[in-house]
């Protein structure tokens, strides 16, 4: 199976008054595990279905392979297709389900049986042919979803929400299963989930939808550490928010004010603000809980947030400490603190310090909220 370049060229669809997709544009190259994230009613299912076939665009264009697939219907694009519900025959064994995309095909049977065994092995499940719907488990159950879908060797695979239904540690163990797969394969994936670390598990590039458009589009990575907006920021991982007062800038740094008497610095412009910022300008500070750090009152220097001990959470990996800001209108600011042995005991109202990793801020417009 050899992947193929899928190109979304301004495609929108509008029901009504009501646009749930605006000239979104997304090019996709040949084997790139691309995920559609967003919260409910962001557009991306909406997306998802336009570049199936299930739904006609009322504008733009739908590339696969060169070749302009926007009126074409969904059973000539030559995709595969795998849904949060499975949609298996329960009056069909595990390898006639497989098996029914290439009858539909009008392949002959010997190379149909051919095929579904070599599917059966790739997802793992080579003792399950005979076996029925009814008698797997959920996680099985996607399994055979996923190898109907690669069955006929589609170059491109379309997964919408395909784990949801799944419980916690059986999702990620799919999410891996999952990659290896279109590793082995080279397919182009395009997968669409509201789930923040599913996409950032599983992803070449994330494609951030909200309110019908294109949020943001970047490496897991990248819009981790460099999101470009306040949404962006506070739907990719966990997030801290402060508002402040701009102050001023260098040529490598911008200077804020948290209430009355807290200086920060952080580096680079801020985000979402009309030309450059100006003293007096109201600003969004974000911080990741896993970029700060805590210690004693007085103790934390420059960058320092003083505040005092809410609630403390020992969470596995790492210990969740609840900050109730002595500063501003009293925010909760969560910190991340690693679980690595080297634990420091804080008690109840302590007071302390947050220290915030210069590098690890980001600054918004208010606007962005």
């Amino acid at each position: 199976m050899i992947g193929a370049p899928v190109f979304i060229d301004r495609i929108g669809k509008v029901y009504g008054s009501q646009t749930a997709v605006g000239a979104v544009t997304l090019d996709v190259p040949a084997g790139e595990f691309l995920s559609i994230l967003g919260p409910s009613g962001s557009g991306k299912t909406t997306l998802l279905t336009m570049i199936a076939g299930f739904e006609s665009p009322s504008a733009g264009r739908i590339i696969i392979d060169g070749r302009d697939v926007t009126a074409v219907s969904p059973d000539r694009r030559n995709i595969g297709m795998v849904f949060q519900r499975y949609a298996l025959f329960p009056h069909l064994t595990v390898a006639e389900n497989i098996a029914f995309p290439l009858k539909m095909r009008g392949v002959r049977k010997d190379l149909r049986a051919e095929r579904v065994g070599r599917a059966l092995d790739l997802v793992q499940l080579p003792d399950y042919a005979k076996r029925y719907p009814h008698e797997l488990s959920g996680g099985q159950q996607q399994r055979v979803a996923v190898a109907r879908a690669i069955v006929f060797e589609p170059p491109v695979l379309l997964m919408d929400e395909p784990l949801g239904a799944l419980d916690k540690k059986l999702r990620e163990s799919m999410q891996i299963e999952i990659k290896q797969l279109q590793r082995r394969l080279g397919a182009t994936v395009i997968y669409v989930t509201h789930d923040q670390e599913e996409a950032l598990t599983m992803s070449d590039r994330i494609a951030v939808m909200a309110k019908g458009q294109l949020a943001q589009l970047g490496t897991p990575a990248n819009l981790y550490c460099n999101p470009q907006s306040a949404f962006v920021a506070d739907f990719i991982g966990k997030m801290n928010f402060l508002n402040g007062e701009f102050l001023g800038e260098t040529a490598d740094s911008q200077t804020i004010r948290l209430g009355d008497d807290v200086v920060i610095d952080t580096p680079g412009a801020a985000h979402g603000l009309e030309g450059s910022a100006k003293a007096g300008d109201r600003v969004r500070l974000a911080l990741r809980p896993e970029r700060l750090g805590l210690t004693a009152r007085g103790a934390g220097g420059k960058n320092a947030l003083p505040g005092r001990i809410e609630t403390s959470v020992f969470a596995g990996a790492f210990d969740l400490h609840l900050i109730r800001a002595d500063f501003g209108s009293g925010e909760i600011i969560q910190v991340q603190i690693p679980a690595d042995g080297k634990r420091v005991p804080f008690a109840m109202g302590e007071l302390v310090d947050v220290i915030a990793e210069r590098d690890g801020l980001r600054l918004f417009a208010v606007a962005e909220a």
